[in-house]
């Protein structure tokens, strides 16, 4: 009878128990709704302010030149030029890319491992506004092929001010998956945002246009806020842990320690668990897919998981990227002891506005380049002529550099770049490298196979750089010099003949090369392998040339001729009948191909992906 009354009163005592807790609990929510009442009741009114952008600061890719506004991101900034129209609009922002076109291309890279699956940003651009405020919304005005943007963010930094602050912070407004809008008519997106404790006028956008059927096309972004701080983001709101609704551990525990009937003599002493006994690869293999943070937190749980975590094998590939708003030069110091075997680094988007210096990379490459085979810093703005030259000093082995939108980075600083010479793939997209520069890497690099010289408006003849490939890379199999200003015919035959392993090869918007000269029809001639060929925006191309490429270039996968008024139908599908590999033909805006022959020859032709965008 004892044991049953001992029974009975431990559940009388722990009803007692709960019931008490639930009671505070209850009083808890009802008291910080009475709070939330009274102080909403009591809240001033506050005018709400809209601004739109009065500055684009940054950005990683654009379609436009840097020379004009069309298709820029500069356009963002201001009043709308084009919205609530619809269309393919030369007054909007547009992104350098759009679907997986790129991605299937021999020029891309593989993706790193570790990826967060959270991290879908592929693009971004920062705009200031002109006054600070907390935000209450955030609308993007998109005006073709909406459903790009996946994330929102605000910084606490005001860039007007001349008293930067000591720590610069970024929130996540709003984040969500890459999407396709049902139409490609213009929206206005707004989503639910999150309440911040700090005012703000700089926004940034991420984008991820994976998923499109064409590019998106960005008119204008309004920020809506209030000046004063929100009272009820002041009241911190309790948050109420899912284990307190469950008996805790104290609670079994009273009630006669039901949960660990097994005695001490029959347990098993394993300070780590079971990993004891598993096999090292085994457990290496099991962290390994842990991103990155979760694998310092992990380190700190006990010895044995710090050893896994700290291996340097785990840390053969490091993509930094997606933590580019938290990294600074104390994160390289804490992560230096474990990348001594490091072979690709993704530091892209990283270190911007002092987060990272040049001495703090400096110091973290030195320990960490000898081994490194892979370097991707696009966009990262800390960079100096110092940090290139120590990148040529400690990564004899590296083959692929990209420094895609460093365009702060001195024209002299380029120059250190020839020291790598055992370079596969250099892109420079949006640099300030110049000629000289361009030719000494050319000369101490030949086994350069992939070289992106896009908008890079300081290099003077390109037809000097054109005979300097054909004469010293004669293994490379991608070249995109999209908006090349002064490539001529000379240039690009000597190009194409010395150069016949290409593959790729981007002209888009060199407006200096002209069909009638036959440069095209020398080109289809020369280059056999051609799987990609963008000739965007030469007016001058014509049927001789498509014929030219359905007879020499049946491996043809993408072909952009935007903007000719030269191509007929006919032999538009000749070139689909002789290239069966053909996955992308762009024709928006040519005017000899309407939108019912588009129609019927996706019909015929469903594997292909015909593009003709439109302006309502």
């Amino acid at each position: 009878m004892f044991p049953m009354l001992t029974l009975l009163s431990m559940f009388y005592y722990i009803c007692l128990r709960r019931r008490s807790r639930s009671g505070t609990r209850s009083e808890a929510l009802g008291s910080r709704r009475a709070v939330e009442m009274g102080q909403r009741s009591a809240m001033p009114v506050t005018v709400e302010v809209e601004q739109y952008g009065k500055e684009v600061l940054d950005f990683s890719s654009h379609y436009g030149s840097e020379n004009s506004m069309s298709y820029t991101m500069w356009n963002l900034a201001g009043v709308p030029n084009v919205y609530p129209s619809s269309g393919d609009f030369t007054q909007t922002a547009v992104f350098r890319i759009y679907g997986s076109w790129w991605e299937q291309c021999t020029s891309s890279t593989p993706r790193f491992r570790r990826m967060p699956p959270s991290f879908h940003s592929q693009d971004y651009l920062e705009l200031a506004f002109e006054e600070p405020v907390y935000p209450t919304a955030v609308e993007v005005l998109e005006t073709y092929h909406p459903g790009a943007i996946v994330k929102i963010l605000a910084c606490s930094l005001n860039p007007f001010s001349q008293n930067p602050p000591a720590e610069v912070r970024w929130e996540v407004l709003w984040a969500g998956k890459p999407n396709k809008a049902l139409t490609t008519q213009a929206r206005q997106f707004s989503p639910s945002i999150k309440q911040i404790n700090f005012a703000t006028n700089l926004l940034r956008l991420e984008v991820n246009c994976s998923l499109l059927e064409y590019y998106t096309e960005l008119d204008a972004v309004i920020l809506r806020g209030v000046r004063e701080r929100p009272i009820l983001a002041l009241y911190k709101i309790p948050v109420i842990d899912i284990s307190d609704l469950s008996d805790s551990e104290e609670e079994i525990s009273d009630a006669g320690g039901l949960c660990c009937r097994s005695g001490g003599e029959n347990r098993h002493n394993l300070g780590n668990g079971y990993f004891d006994r598993l096999p090292y690869e085994l457990i290496q293999l099991i962290v390994s897919h842990l991103p990155v943070p979760d694998l310092c937190r992990l380190a700190q749980s006990c010895k044995l998981f710090h050893k896994h975590c700290c291996d340097p094998l785990q840390y053969i590939q490091l993509s930094l990227q997606p933590y580019w708003a938290q990294l600074t030069d104390a994160s390289l110091i804490h992560l230096q002891s474990r990348c001594t075997l490091l072979q690709r680094l993704n530091m892209s988007w990283t270190g911007n506005r002092g987060a990272v210096t040049a001495a703090g990379f400096c110091s973290f490459m030195k320990a960490c380049g000898v081994s490194l085979v892979c370097l991707e810093l696009s966009c990262c703005h800390f960079l100096t002529e110092v940090c290139l030259e120590v990148i040529a000093q400690t990564c004899p082995c590296l083959q692929e550099l990209n420094l895609a939108s460093c365009d702060r980075l001195q024209p002299q600083a380029f120059n250190h770049i020839a020291k790598l010479a055992n370079l596969r793939r250099l892109v420079l997209y949006r640099t300030k490298v110049e000629q000289s520069a361009i030719l000494s890497i050319l000369t101490f690099c030949p086994e350069l196979k992939h070289l992106n010289l896009g908008s890079c408006v300081m290099i003077e003849d390109y037809d000097v750089v054109a005979s300097m490939l054909s004469a010293r890379c004669r293994s490379l199999r991608s070249l995109d010099l999209w908006r090349c200003r002064n490539l001529s015919e000379r240039g690009l035959a000597e190009l194409v003949s010395g150069c016949r392993l290409l593959e790729e090869l981007d002209l888009g918007w060199c407006s200096t090369l002209q069909s009638s000269s036959g440069c095209f029809q020398h080109l289809a001639r020369s280059l056999p392998r051609l799987r990609k060929l963008f000739l965007t925006a030469n007016r001058t191309v014509c049927d001789s040339d498509l014929e030219e490429l359905a007879a020499n270039c049946s491996a043809l996968e993408h072909l952009d001729i935007l903007g000719t008024r030269m191509v007929s139908p006919a032999s538009l599908r000749k070139l689909l009948k002789s290239c069966p590999q053909l996955k992308l033909l762009d024709v928006s805006f040519c005017s000899q191909v309407d939108s019912r022959f588009v129609q019927e020859l996706s019909g015929l032709f469903p594997n292909v992906s015909i593009k003709k965008s439109f302006t309502q």
